[in-house]
């Protein structure tokens, strides 16, 4: 059996992520933990963004020592009081050693009140109390880490580039790696470090989901979207230098797709898309797609479509 043949027979006996999860008997949360940290390797599934698990792989976990107990205490995460007990240390002290960049997030949520609750794997905090009695007691050291600030909260930079560094290690593709390592990265650096608009686009599209869950509420959302992007110069200094790193790969590897195929087929001739994200501008004189009837604007939008590449071609040929 060749090479081939065997990755079509292992994509035929994998299954969805929500099957796994059940058949190893972890919670949806725990599952996708356990993804994320490298205990369970997933595959790219047939849709877009969609991961699989095969059975080979199951059929390993399921008859590891201990399952599934084993596997679900790997993934365990507490918050600051329980973590704090499994020490032990005082809560505060627990919160100063996490802002103090000692003990790193591995996921969030937020409570009711939307302030972020920070998550701990268990199993690192044991190993941070054996390996570190000195820190549990005592003062602090006050000099701050190399390359922070006194007093800055370590715990969002630590989560970003914990996370940053869990998604590399599950891409192979050279673009989806260049959209990781741009994805916390606001689009003002993103636009001075991929000015290509094709490029971009295309990073665009590839930029994965670092926080799991969609809030329902716009004061929510604000308050998770700061914990995407970067902040602190020397952070922004890092993940530009491992942008243009991994660009550099991906234009290597292939050249990014051109989203219009009738400008390809001329041969460049009407110039770059000016609307490369697939957005369009209404008729000189057109007030917009008529509100109230779905059927009506989309036949609208439909139409503004056709004409604006009509008008690129008609200017291609005039040429």
């Amino acid at each position: 059996m060749s090479v081939s043949d065997a990755r079509i027979q292992d994509r035929a006996q994998a299954v969805g992520v929500v099957r796994a999860a059940q058949e190893l008997r972890l919670k949806r949360g725990e599952f996708e933990l356990a993804a994320q940290l490298g205990h369970i390797r997933t595959t790219a599934g047939a849709g877009a963004g969609r991961r699989q698990v095969t059975r080979q792989e199951i059929d390993r976990l399921r008859a590891a020592e201990g399952f599934p107990d084993a596997l679900r205490e790997r993934v365990r995460t507490v918050g600051t009081a329980e973590g704090a007990e499994l020490m032990p240390v005082s809560p505060g002290r627990f919160t100063r050693l996490a802002r103090a960049g000692y003990l790193a997030p591995v996921t969030f949520y937020l409570n009711r009140y939307r302030v972020v609750v920070w998550l701990y794997l268990a199993q690192e905090l044991r190993a941070f109390a054996a390996r570190e009695p000195a820190l549990l007691t005592g003062r602090l050291p006050h000099a701050p880490r190399a390359g922070h600030d006194v007093g800055e909260d370590l715990r969002p930079r630590n989560w970003r580039g914990r996370r940053i560094g869990h998604l590399l290690h599950g891409f192979e593709d050279p673009w989806e790696r260049a959209a990781v390592a741009g994805c916390v990265l606001d689009q003002v650096h993103l636009a001075e470090l991929v000015p290509d608009p094709y490029e971009r686009a295309y990073v665009n599209r590839l930029r994965p989901r670092l926080a799991h869950g969609h809030p329902a509420s716009e004061a929510a959302q604000e308050t998770v979207r700061r914990l995407l992007v970067a902040e602190h110069p020397d952070e922004i200094r890092w993940h530009r230098a491992s942008l243009c790193a991994l660009l550099e790969e991906a234009r290597r590897a292939r050249p990014a797709p051109r989203p219009d195929a009738v400008t390809e087929h001329l041969g460049g001739l009407t110039g770059p898309d000016p609307f490369p994200d697939g957005t369009e501008p209404l008729p000189e004189g057109s007030s917009g797609p008529p509100g109230g009837d779905g059927r009506r604007g989309l036949l609208t939008r439909l139409r503004i479509r056709r004409i604006s590449r009509d008008r690129r071609v008609g200017i291609a040929v005039r040429r």
